[in-house]
């Protein structure tokens, strides 16, 4: 990794360019409630790979009766996730994701919205392992050149606070120009959903700090 603290560091974007910035912030305690939901997310992971969906259809991907599903989806479309699409033939009235990006801040939250955060990111780490074990069981049935194009790494990093935003910053900004194909109709033939799933924590604190010692078992 290239030092960021020389000419490099000073040809960063500025924090006006961080894409971040665009981000739905989810720091009302009400709309953390309304999403830490199990069946909730599994509703929106659906809608993000197979919507638009009606409550029929999404109910046989999650494996819930379509009255429970359509409960749980005006409940998120009551706090602006997803909203009525199109209506079809007949009766059909599907529903489709919100396109934009959602972050959950951890900084200047009152109480109840830092417990509601905590459980909404329990619930939400519980599934991305699930996906992930889901993939390593599953990898077998891909065709080998997506098998090679996927990988599992994990990397340690000797790293200041600020080369580690910096990472991060870089990171925001090469995927979110995939963004806007979260709407179907910007996606380019040969396109499937992929999931990227990063972890960015210290090991340790920084030499002189106090505080809590996170030991490996």
């Amino acid at each position: 990794m290239k030092d960021s603290g020389g000419a490099e560091a000073e040809a960063s974007p500025p924090d006006t360019a961080d894409p971040r910035r665009s981000y739905r912030r989810l720091q009302d305690a009400r709309t953390l409630r309304a999403l830490a939901h199990p069946l909730r997310i599994a509703l929106l992971e659906a809608l993000a790979v197979d919507g638009p969906l009606t409550a029929t259809e999404v109910s046989e991907l999650v494996g819930e009766s379509p009255t429970t599903c359509s409960f749980h989806l005006r409940q998120l479309a009551r706090y602006g996730f997803i909203e009525e699409g199109e209506r079809g033939p007949g009766r059909r009235r599907p529903w489709r994701m919100v396109a934009r990006a959602n972050t959950v801040p951890r900084e200047g939250e009152d109480a109840a919205a830092t417990v509601e955060a905590e459980v909404l990111g329990s619930i939400f780490r519980r599934r991305l392992i699930e996906h992930l074990e889901l993939w390593e069981t599953t990898r077998s049935t891909y065709p080998p050149e997506w098998q090679a194009a996927a990988e599992t790494n994990q990397f340690l990093l000797w790293v200041t606070r600020e080369e580690l935003e910096g990472i991060q910053l870089r990171l925001h900004t090469l995927l979110g120009q995939f963004m806007p194909r979260l709407d179907p109709a910007k996606r380019p033939q040969g396109t499937v959903p992929v999931e990227l799933i990063t972890f960015m924590f210290p090991v340790r604190l920084p030499e002189g700090s106090e505080g809590p010692i996170r030991r490996r078992k």
